[in-house]
């Protein structure tokens, strides 16, 4: 559902008691916590019950599970969730009642007013940028308010607010929710098209980063390893903004903070940043893979810009740990280990991948793969299978739909008739994929399941099911039994 974003964004003081619809989300859920943290009134409602619900409850937030007219209360403002359909009970009495109804990206524009914001976007690694640059903050002496995309380790939640007039947040591109907020400093990880059912085209999901570069009102940090976010280097020149380049060094030219003597070993990402007439930074991450390492390369330039100490922003990087369902490492059992992620987009798909490899060293990859929504997949479909290819083992779950009708021409089989030299198979529903995974798991293999959806449920299910099962040879390739 599509909701024009208000012309005038009052703050929570002004626009509270306030209802969100989908609460349990990682980005409505945020926001709800900073306007609580501020006294306003919040209640929510999502359509199944989850952690996150609880969590905010104990935090005092009334959560119903289900959508009601009765759940809005003596709300005088309705944030939705995208996800959320016309037909919705509570959207149709906000608007009965003459309520405020409000897309996300004004909630958080909302508690923005009043702060120094920085916003994170891009099409990849929005979340993680979003974490490291707030716990590389608090690793200086910072007490920023954040609003992140996921939960994250070293912060223990998704978003707090903080002491300082600083607030971090997470810029998502997706229904255009970046171009309503203003940032004083804006970073941009990478440009790579995406979420086409919104922008048509990759002409213009390119340029409503254009735009977006056009919003900020003091500096742009731009990822130049990536060709779509180098463009936006002279964007960001003539509109007389100050710009800082990072990057692990490419054709795009040389970069302000430039990270070198990579290595990815396991778990850990080591490398040394250079700056012009400054001293060498060692760097060490407790996450795997460069890609990671760019992230940190663009949280550190945006902490140095807003004056932080460089080797507190050093030692409050390598505190991250990582966030939920980025290269989440769920558990081991019967020498398997299980990993989440969030990647559903090819670029994503084939970064993590190669994350994975680090961590399987000798033992097989095995990937569990959800592809995510029609409409990605009917673009993006064949790249998904190619890039999957890179593992030992491919499992296809069904496709998760979202917001979005059953297309019988576009389905996972798509993405499966695309990978090569390796076998993929279709697992069918994700309720029973963890039976398929479990009957193809040997001890030493790593398995990652990958996707945007509730894929995430299967890697808890797949260790349960092993720690429950026989003990397994210590030598041999044996089967493991559910």
């Amino acid at each position: 559902m599509r909701i024009d974003v208000p012309a005038e964004i009052g703050p929570p003081a002004e626009i509270g008691p306030v209802h969100f619809v989908g609460i349990g989300g990682a980005g409505l859920s945020a926001i709800a916590r900073l306007m609580a943290q501020q006294g306003i009134e919040v209640s929510g409602s999502d359509a199944q019950e989850s952690a996150v619900l609880a969590a905010l409850r104990a935090e005092g937030i009334r959560c119903f599970v289900g959508h009601a007219a009765e759940h809005l209360g003596a709300a005088r403002t309705v944030v939705a969730s995208t996800a959320v359909r016309e037909d919705n009970p509570e959207v149709v009495a906000a608007l009965d009642r003459g309520l405020r109804l409000w897309p996300r990206s004004a909630g958080l524009r909302s508690v923005m007013l009043g702060r120094r914001t920085v916003a994170v976007a891009g099409t990849h690694g929005k979340t993680t940028t979003t974490a490291m640059l707030t716990v590389a903050l608090r690793g200086a002496g910072a007490d920023p308010s954040f609003a992140i995309g996921a939960e994250v380790a070293a912060l223990g939640t998704n978003a707090r607010l903080g002491h300082d007039d600083v607030l971090v947040a997470e810029a998502d591109e997706s229904d255009g929710a970046f171009l309503v907020y203003s940032p004083e400093i804006a970073v941009v990880t990478n440009v790579d098209a995406d979420h086409l059912d919104t922008w048509g085209t990759e002409e213009a999901y390119a340029a409503a980063f254009e735009q977006f570069v056009g919003t900020v009102g003091d500096c742009v940090v731009i990822g130049l390893d990536d060709p779509g976010a180098a463009r936006l280097v002279p964007v960001a020149e003539a509109a007389g903004l100050q710009v800082v380049t990072t990057g692990l060094g490419t054709s795009h030219g040389m970069p302000d903070l430039l990270g070198t003597d990579l290595v990815v070993d396991g778990q850990t990402t080591v490398l040394t940043v250079r700056r012009a007439g400054e001293p060498d930074l060692p760097l060490t991450l407790s996450v795997p893979g460069a890609h990671y390492a760019q992230d940190a390369l663009l949280a550190l330039a945006a902490g140095l810009r807003l004056g932080r100490d460089p080797a507190g922003l050093v030692r409050g990087l390598a505190d991250h740990r990582g966030a939920k369902r980025r290269m989440e490492l769920l558990g081991e059992a019967h020498g398997v280990r299980v990993v989440d992620s969030y990647a559903h987009h090819p670029t994503e798909i084939r970064a993590d991948l190669a994350a994975a490899r680090a961590m399987a060293g000798d033992g097989r990859l095995v990937v569990a793969f959800q592809p995510h929504l029609v409409s990605r997949t009917r673009v993006y479909g064949e790249r998904m299978g190619q890039e999957l290819s890179a593992a030992d083992h491919v499992v296809l779950a069904d496709l998760y739909l979202a917001r979005e009708d059953p297309d019988p021409e576009v389905t996972s089989a798509v993405v499966a008739a695309a990978v090569s030299d390796v076998p993929a198979v279709l697992g069918g529903s994700v309720e029973g994929l963890p039976d398929v995974l479990v009957d193809e798991l040997v001890p030493g293999d790593l398995l990652l399941t990958l996707g945007a959806g509730d894929i995430t449920t299967v890697g808890p299910r797949v260790l349960a099911a092993l720690g429950n099962g026989p003990e397994i040879p210590a030598q041999g390739n044996p089967r493991i039994e559910p």
